[in-house]
């Protein structure tokens, strides 16, 4: 698969090619549907598809601060329309010059005049252009106009609810990592460096790695959860997990943390590139009375962990 950080990056032959837009925040369910309608379209008309994403989010151009929590960083949403078959990831910088293109500007200047679009998919919730004027009909309207089809494609979701990043974000806030592993197609994930912190655990006979998470990541709500850790970029297998995210409330804390206690390990993982996949939250943060209560707890929290992914590992074989 190609990246091009801009439009610069465009092979000078470039042809004909099918389109997909959109942030693809998390790279959920519902983003997946969207891509494989796109991936078997060009193959059908044998041109590439291309991905079109945004960085930085337009959010935090159009509300400067109020960027929304990030499921997934732009290296793993790479890595995830890769696997499901995308030629091209193009990412285009959302400048305020960008987002004051009316709806014609953006379909002829951009999709038209570079990208020679031969079809476009996009959800039916789809907006573009200044002040998101334009809509799926505007984009089959512009279509006719130039040439081009347009795929408006109706959002995938279960039981009433439409799968999407918002959603995704409210299950997180909830504590409720398994809703939102259903609704992405895989755990929750939050990338990090390895720092060093207190030690506490390393005293209680549970060491953990401080995990500082990437910039603007969604971590879900304070408790213990049981996932997946590894070691990105380096070879090896994912290692069973007890998480805890909060403040350390047994020790008074003021800084929320994310510490997973790694399973049947004891090595250096500091300045390590990592990522935690969360599966089941076990239960709410809460402050002990004792030390020794909160040990206990905390072998109750590993030998749950060991039973959940157990289990998980059993139904994914």
């Amino acid at each position: 698969m190609q990246r091009w950080r801009s439009l610069d990056e465009m092979p000078a032959e470039w042809g004909r090619c099918v389109l997909t837009i959109g942030v693809f925040d998390g790279v959920h369910r519902g983003h997946a549907q969207l891509i494989s309608r796109a991936v078997k379209s060009a193959a059908v008309r044998g041109v590439p598809s291309v991905l079109m994403t945004f960085d930085p989010h337009p959010v935090d151009v159009v509300r400067p601060g109020s960027h929304p929590p990030q499921l997934s960083t732009l290296h793993r949403r790479a890595e995830l329309v890769e696997e499901l078959g995308i030629d091209v990831f193009l990412v285009m910088p959302f400048t305020k010059d960008f987002m004051k293109l009316t709806p014609e500007q953006y379909v002829e200047q951009l999709l038209v005049d570079k990208l020679h679009v031969s079809e476009v998919v996009v959800g039916d919730n789809f907006t573009f252009g200044k002040q998101a004027a334009g809509t799926v009909d505007t984009m089959r309207e512009l279509g006719t106009r130039f040439g081009f089809d347009v795929d408006g494609v109706q959002l995938l979701g279960e039981h009433a609810v439409t799968f999407s990043s918002t959603y995704i974000r409210a299950c997180l806030s909830e504590g409720d990592v398994a809703a939102a592993a259903e609704a992405l197609g895989r755990p929750h994930r939050v990338e990090g460096v390895v720092v060093h912190g207190d030690g506490r655990g390393k005293g209680l006979g549970f060491p953990t790695a401080n995990v500082a998470p990437t910039m603007h990541g969604a971590i879900p709500a304070d408790g213990v959860y049981a996932g997946w850790f590894s070691v990105l970029d380096e070879p090896g297998e994912r290692r069973m997990a007890a998480i805890s995210v909060g403040t350390n409330p047994t020790f008074d804390g003021r800084t929320r943390t994310v510490e997973p206690h790694i399973l049947d390990f004891d090595g250096d993982l500091y300045e390590k590139h990592v990522a935690v996949d969360f599966v089941e939250q076990l239960r709410g943060m809460r402050k002990f009375e004792s030390i020794e209560e909160l040990v206990e707890a905390i072998r109750r929290d590993v030998e749950q962990t060991r039973k959940v992914l157990s289990a998980a590992e059993a139904v994914a074989e």
